[in-house]
């Protein structure tokens, strides 16, 4: 499904090259479940922003569905990020002055998708993440965990093959965490492919493939058991990482489509 071959992501600070990635080689089949963990500036956040096309390569090869997408145009990399790859972040990113429900619609108003069709998959969305009766609440009046769910809802809109998580847990506490690394990992059972951003070992260890980085480099790639209980995850290991803030460039494209809508005059149905 993802083939890195000699990776990498330079930038320049000042007079400085940095190497945020350097020569990362990394194949991930369909399906897998994955964990990326490293300390801060490992480079993790740089391969999972890389494989959602999130951002670009400075060199290497990257075939995501065995295409080359490092010869892709914008549009065609912002199509293809929106049909087949979802996000979830640590801080949500839910646009204020939209209902739960209307923030799950927007991928798909994005892509065009008939409004009955949006309707039925909201209305799907809302029952299996038990948000019904929050559907047309804003973000504000959510608890983190509803807020956490809605996003993942959102992800899920336009059916993607691949979810990308960054940090999930890291605002909320340990029930609410629990719960959403659960429903996470319900959609990899799903045979969607997983892949978490995490500092936490134990967070970590329930994906059945954990990767490490440091200074840009894969140092380790193991395969672990998973499946630890999570009922034993302090609230300080799920919220030791809230105060990072997760790449928000992904939401641009809704709200650029958000905006021409109201323009025209158009709700999101």
């Amino acid at each position: 499904m993802i083939e890195l071959s000699a990776i990498s992501r330079h930038f320049t600070m000042g007079d400085q090259l940095v190497r945020a990635l350097d020569q990362v080689d990394l194949t991930i089949s369909a399906g897998e479940y994955i964990s990326l963990m490293g300390p801060s500036g490992s480079g993790k956040s740089t391969l999972l922003n890389l494989i959602g096309l999130l951002d670009t390569p400075t060199s290497g090869l990257y075939r995501f569905e065995g295409r080359d997408v490092t010869v892709l145009s914008d549009t065609e990399l912002a199509n293809l990020r929106g049909t087949r790859i979802g996000f979830v972040f640590q801080s949500f990113h839910l646009i204020a002055r939209l209902s739960a429900a209307d923030n799950m619609m927007l991928p798909m108003t994005v892509a065009g998708i008939d409004p009955a069709e949006r309707r039925q998959r909201v209305a799907e969305l809302l029952e299996r993440f038990d948000l019904t009766p929050r559907a047309d609440h804003k973000p504000n009046e959510l608890s983190g965990g509803q807020r956490q769910r809605v996003a993942i809802a959102r992800a899920m809109a336009m059916r993607p093959s691949l979810i990308l998580a960054d940090e999930p847990t890291g605002n909320l506490d340990q029930k609410s965490g629990r719960e959403v690394v659960n429903q996470l990992e319900a959609l990899n059972l799903e045979g969607i492919t997983l892949i978490t951003v995490t500092h936490d070992e134990q967070i970590g260890q329930r994906a059945r493939r954990q990767i490490k980085l440091v200074d840009g480099r894969i140092v380790s790639d193991s395969r672990v058991g998973g499946g630890e209980n999570l009922n034993s995850i302090s609230n300080n290991d799920l919220n030791k990482n809230q105060n990072s803030e997760p790449d928000n460039s992904l939401i641009l494209d809704s709200i650029s489509a958000l905006n021409k809508e109201n323009q025209n005059g158009n709700d999101l149905d």
